[in-house]
């Protein structure tokens, strides 16, 4: 889990509008989101119909 160490930028009436981070905590919230994304796209992936073809095979077809 994270610990943030965030601070607010506020409007005039108080509102927050803005949250600013020490940059090493951006850099792991960036790392997780990418890894996240990767997973994503890798779950997408395996639930795709493909025509699966063993390594042996598609050297052999390679080399044709």
């Amino acid at each position: 889990m994270y610990t943030f160490h965030e601070e607010y930028i506020v409007d005039q009436n108080g509102q927050k509008k803005s949250v600013v981070l020490p940059y090493k905590e951006w850099q792991k919230v960036v790392e997780d989101l990418e890894e996240l994304e990767d997973i994503r796209q890798y779950d997408m992936a395996k639930t795709k119909a493909s025509d699966a073809v063993s390594f042996d095979k598609a050297i052999k077809e390679l080399i044709k």
